[in-house]
């Protein structure tokens, strides 16, 4: 991980709402974006401003902030990873910054996986904007969808006092009891990645977000690359 300078576009920027996040992020940027330099930036408070309902142009200016910070960075290609903000962060790219969120790449597979999608969210404050972008991806992708939701109890709490094997359990139980009504099951939140492990049995995909999101990143960095070189 490096603290940059403003000096080009090869380098990427992460927003996070948990500092766990900063390790995995990192290590996949190392795995898929060999030549990129990276800034990451991690505020829990943002995702509680979201989750308390706080006033929507309070946490758009959060974000902004954050965004524009990474910017003069020399950041032109942004991640955030909370899926709780990326429908904010998304909202502000423009103006020659790509911002991604986390799930969207997640999301446009899941629709054509089977019309039947399931997903597991460890917050509340999820579920509008998880089940927004499957409706959009599902209508540029010509699918007809229905999606379930389960807010898993118990599980954010688990997440918040560090207890990362009964997180994974919790959300492993969830997504088998919902796994026979649905073709594909979604883990909403970035860290419900591991949880995976423990689903490799299940007959349908079971999809998580923190690679997809990477992988998505690389597609944009050569792009960036040729407009600066013309």
């Amino acid at each position: 991980m490096t603290e940059l300078r403003p000096d080009g576009s090869n380098t990427v920027g992460f927003l996070h709402t948990a500092q766990v996040h900063v390790s995995t992020f990192e290590s996949l940027a190392r795995e898929l974006l060999p030549s990129a330099r990276t800034v990451h930036r991690v505020d829990p408070e943002a995702l509680e401003l979201a989750r308390q309902d706080g006033p929507r142009q309070r946490v758009r200016a959060v974000v902004a902030g954050y965004l524009s910070e990474l910017r003069e960075a020399g950041c032109e290609v942004i991640l955030c990873t909370c899926s709780t903000l990326g429908e904010v962060a998304e909202g502000l790219l423009g103006d020659g910054l790509e911002v991604i969120r986390i799930d969207r790449p997640m999301l446009r597979r899941a629709v054509t996986l089977g019309p039947r999608i399931g997903v597991i969210a460890a917050l509340g404050s999820t579920v509008e904007p998880t089940t927004r972008v499957l409706a959009e991806e599902a209508a540029d992708g010509g699918a007809d969808i229905s999606v379930e939701v389960s807010v898993v109890e118990g599980v954010w709490d688990a997440f918040l006092s560090g207890d990362a094997e009964g997180y994974r359990s919790l959300v492993a139980h969830a997504a088998r009891a919902l796994s026979g009504r649905c073709d594909v099951v979604v883990l909403a939140q970035a860290s419900m990645e591991p949880a995976a492990a423990l689903l490799s049995g299940l007959a349908i995909p079971v999809l998580t977000s923190p690679r997809s999101a990477v992988e998505a990143v690389a597609a944009v960095i050569p792009s960036r690359e040729r407009i600066g070189s013309e």
